[in-house]
């Protein structure tokens, strides 16, 4: 419909141009004029640009016209005219408008694309750790439900089994639900704690699965006065759990864990968790903080864990407005740390 109204136009203006032209050559030929050649040379001049003048007239007309049934209900909030006037200069920041909207709505599409396949992986990830524990449970808890099972030795073990699956599966719901609320923007209680203080504290609570491999935990040297930093005490408390907790599972045996703490800028400390376990190779490192990422999985499975203690460290760490970091050597061991804010 906009074409044939537009072909109307356009053949409207080259009718009157047309008319125009006759009516001057009638003129021309009317005042005898053929013989005199400037006249001639002014009267082709004069032709040319009143033609030119309607022709440009109309066709920027129409042009101003159709683009403002395009542009003026387009989804572009811009503050570009359209004027009549300066046309060509709009025409061109449109253009440059459109390219730019169309860049940025690729990129959406590929950042929704990414979404999409994460989330494919995460589902089947969600589903495989949930898998295991559910029928290993289950598996013995059918066993003891077998009435011509009797021995009482293998009843008790069975039963322990069946509550470390639950246990398993237990913590797996519980990490899923604290990255769930921290990817919510899970409200942090920032306060001044000694971080020293808390580092003991936390070396307590694992001093008994340290001792089954015989792992020292220590800090690198005695801090004599507090180390004050502002932060969640809770969330840090749950991140210095997870990397010394990793720390020991792969850790070698009769090895050491030190945490350390350093001045890393006028603001923040840094604060080290550092092994000599097996190490992980440098090809693994980029993808440590990403859910349920395993970098030797059959190791990962007899350590048990749900397999998002990093990444619920990274987010944390990243809540806080700061910055986690790990190096590594195979045979030499790993270095994880993370930054916090200073009392000043």
């Amino acid at each position: 419909m906009k074409f044939i109204q537009l072909h109307k136009q356009v053949f409207l203006a080259s009718t009157l141009i047309i008319i125009f032209i006759f009516l001057s050559l009638f003129l021309f030929f009317y005042f005898d004029l053929q013989n005199n050649y400037f006249y001639l040379f002014l009267f082709v001049l004069f032709v040319f640009g009143v033609v030119y003048a309607i022709v440009r007239i109309n066709i920027k007309y129409l042009i101003h016209r159709q683009l403002k049934t395009v542009f003026g209900t387009s989804m572009f909030n811009t503050d570009i005219s359209l004027s009549q006037k300066n046309l060509e200069r709009d025409f061109e920041s449109y253009l440059k408008l459109i390219k730019k909207y169309t860049e940025t709505k690729h990129l959406e599409i590929e950042k929704l694309h990414d979404r999409d396949d994460f989330r494919k992986d995460f589902l089947g990830d969600v589903s495989h750790e949930l898998k295991t524990p559910i029928f290993t449970a289950q598996g013995y808890i059918l066993t003891l439900l077998d009435e011509t099972f009797k021995d009482k030795k293998l009843q008790k073990k069975y039963l322990e089994r069946a509550n470390k699956s639950i246990e398993r599966l237990n913590f797996i719901v519980k990490d899923l639900d604290m990255i769930s609320k921290l990817e919510m923007g899970m409200d942090l209680d920032l306060k001044p704690f000694n971080i020293v203080q808390l580092i003991k504290e936390v070396f307590e609570i694992l001093e008994i699965k340290a001792g089954k491999k015989n792992i020292t935990l220590s800090l690198n040297t005695r801090y004599e006065i507090p180390i004050l930093v502002f932060a969640d005490e809770e969330r840090i408390e749950q991140v210095l759990i997870n990397l010394i907790s990793n720390s020991i599972n792969y850790g070698k045996s009769n090895g050491r864990t030190t945490v350390s703490i350093q001045t890393y800028s006028k603001e923040e400390f840094i604060i080290h968790v550092s092994d000599d376990g097996i190490g992980i190779p440098n090809k693994e490192l980029n993808r440590l903080f990403e859910r349920f990422y395993r970098v030797d999985k059959s190791r990962s499975r007899e350590q048990g864990g749900s397999g998002l203690g990093l990444s619920i460290v990274k987010h944390i760490i990243e809540a806080h407005g700061q910055q986690v970091y790990v190096k590594s050597e195979i045979d030499k061991g790993s270095t994880f740390s993370f930054t916090l804010n200073k009392v000043l």
